[in-house]
């Protein structure tokens, strides 16, 4: 039997559970064979009228609640690339994320990000870094305009060491050096100031106008575009800032004083 409703009084409709979107939750997944951290978005572009930016605090506390939380479906010592998207962290926000997954047997590697930086912080806490343009991952089936050729320069002050990768879809400018077994990979220039003697690759993205410059050039491997050359088994019996640059032969080195742009493959 239905209760007797007060006279003029309207029946009032059950309030709807707001929906809550994983892009703005911490979540862990593995994707083709990989183990992926993902943080929310640090901006509201879900267009989720009722979703707004975590605080690093609450960040925080997602991160161990989501780490703690249920079965652990990885290896021990697994890899993990932290997906940081728009999120903006610093040095020790990283360290305490690496902190965290080291708890339960997980070994941060790599930070991808679009904010520059986070791509410099987590560079200089030693972790390989891939940049991407601010929103792409996002955007890049839904918007009509052409994209940008190249992102801003990525400026550097560090020492890339073994095990360490660089990537920017822009010019990278690093003040230190790049060690055997380090590698930095550019959409444009990239231009060391000291000693070059790991693995690069400028104008990744095909561009072949894309030169490498450094005070000490002894690279392992290095390309511009799809060109490849390896680099001298014996060092030289003395440095001088070199280019390497794409002519119609293939990648040239020579010394900087003489770098003309018109030397450049048309």
């Amino acid at each position: 039997m239905t209760p007797n409703a007060s006279p003029g009084a309207a029946a009032s409709a059950p309030q709807a559970t707001p929906e809550v979107s994983l892009d703005m939750q911490v979540r862990l997944k593995t994707e083709d064979g990989q183990l992926l951290l993902l943080l929310p978005s640090e901006t509201n572009i879900s267009e989720v009228p009722t979703a707004t930016a975590s605080t690093w605090t609450e960040l925080w506390q997602q991160l161990k609640v989501r780490l703690n939380a249920g079965e652990r479906f990885w290896q021990a010592n697994a890899e993990v690339q932290l997906m940081a998207n728009d999120r903006l962290l610093d040095i020790r926000q990283l360290q305490e994320i690496a902190e965290a997954l080291l708890e339960v047997e997980l070994q941060l590697k790599r930070v991808h990000t679009n904010r520059r930086q986070t791509a410099v912080a987590a560079a200089t806490a030693g972790y390989c870094v891939e940049q991407q343009p601010l929103l792409s991952s996002l955007l890049s089936k839904a918007s009509t305009e052409k994209p940008q050729s190249l992102a801003e320069p990525l400026y550097l002050q560090m020492t890339v060491r073994s095990g360490v990768e660089i990537r920017h879809p822009g010019t990278v400018i690093l003040l230190g050096d790049v060690n055997p077994g380090g590698s930095v990979i550019a959409g444009g220039d990239i231009l060391v100031w000291g000693r070059l003697r790991g693995v690069v690759h400028a104008g990744a993205g095909g561009n072949t106008k894309s030169v490498i410059m450094t005070l000490q050039m002894e690279p392992m491997v290095i390309r511009i575009a799809k060109y490849v050359a390896r680099g001298p088994e014996t060092s030289p019996a003395q440095f001088f800032p070199e280019v390497a640059y794409v002519t119609d032969k293939g990648i040239r080195i020579g010394r900087a004083s003489d770098f003309d742009k018109s030397q450049l493959i048309s």
